[in-house]
């Protein structure tokens, strides 16, 4: 009867400590983007997700990696100053700077672009996909363009999919990175140049390029654009 008791014993004392763990990894590898807090004894159902900024994101990701902001510059080629905005949700960087700052903070895009718990499917309705550039609009606006996550939930993506609204601008920035990118026009004009190479794409065109070219997408003409955008960083 002793023995009995015993091995029940040790077997709930497992059990607890699977269920620890389990609250502990609430978000997959995708644990840099949200923190989980339970109440003592509380189950996995009791944890509570804590949403963080991109730029808090980021920050915790860096002091993770026990990285300076000199560090991750040297890194990422992004300028202290320009990580500082970030950093402090004064400015949204444009993707392909999303795209070098996984690859210094050697992790995928998705550590930084993920909003809630890891899932192996991910279906996002069409009136609630995250804007990512929902911060520091005006300067998000300055790129000429807002990015929006199609798969945030997703866990383990190698790609990242973003439905981009393009607004007519004169600035504009060549970006290069690792990886390739895939381009569809939904709505719109867009100019496309891929080294110097210049392409004018209109609905239905679609485009696939090595972003390691110095790269820039802009909307063409007057009027607002609407492309669906594929990266892949070139991390498995």
């Amino acid at each position: 009867m002793q023995m009995k008791k015993t091995k029940q014993t040790k077997s709930a004392r497992r059990g607890q400590r699977k269920m620890r763990a389990q609250v502990h990894r609430v978000g997959g590898e995708d644990f840099l983007t949200e923190a989980v807090v339970a109440a003592p004894g509380a189950g996995l159902a009791a944890a509570r997700v804590e949403k963080r900024s991109l730029g808090e994101r980021i920050r915790e990701a860096r002091e993770m990696r026990g990285l300076t902001l000199e560090d991750l510059s040297n890194r990422s080629g992004i300028s202290v100053d320009g990580l500082e905005r970030v950093e402090s949700n004064r400015t949204i960087p444009p993707l392909g700077q999303l795209v070098r700052l996984g690859k210094a903070l050697e992790m995928k895009m998705g550590y930084l672009l993920s909003t809630g718990v890891d899932k192996p499917m991910c279906v996002v309705r069409a009136g609630a996909r995250p804007k990512v550039a929902r911060h520091s609009k005006q300067r998000s606006e300055q790129y000429g363009y807002v990015y929006e996550s199609l798969a945030p939930e997703k866990a383990n993506r190698l790609m990242e999919p973003f439905l981009v609204t393009l607004t007519p601008t004169e600035f504009g920035e060549f970006s290069s990175h690792d990886g390739q990118e895939f381009i569809f026009v939904l709505e719109g004009e867009i100019r496309v140049q891929v080294g110097k190479v210049v392409e004018l794409l209109r609905p239905g065109d679609s485009i696939y390029y090595d972003s390691s070219h110095p790269h820039l997408v802009k909307c063409y003409g007057q009027k607002p654009a609407k492309i669906i955008a594929v990266i892949h960083a070139g991390v498995k």
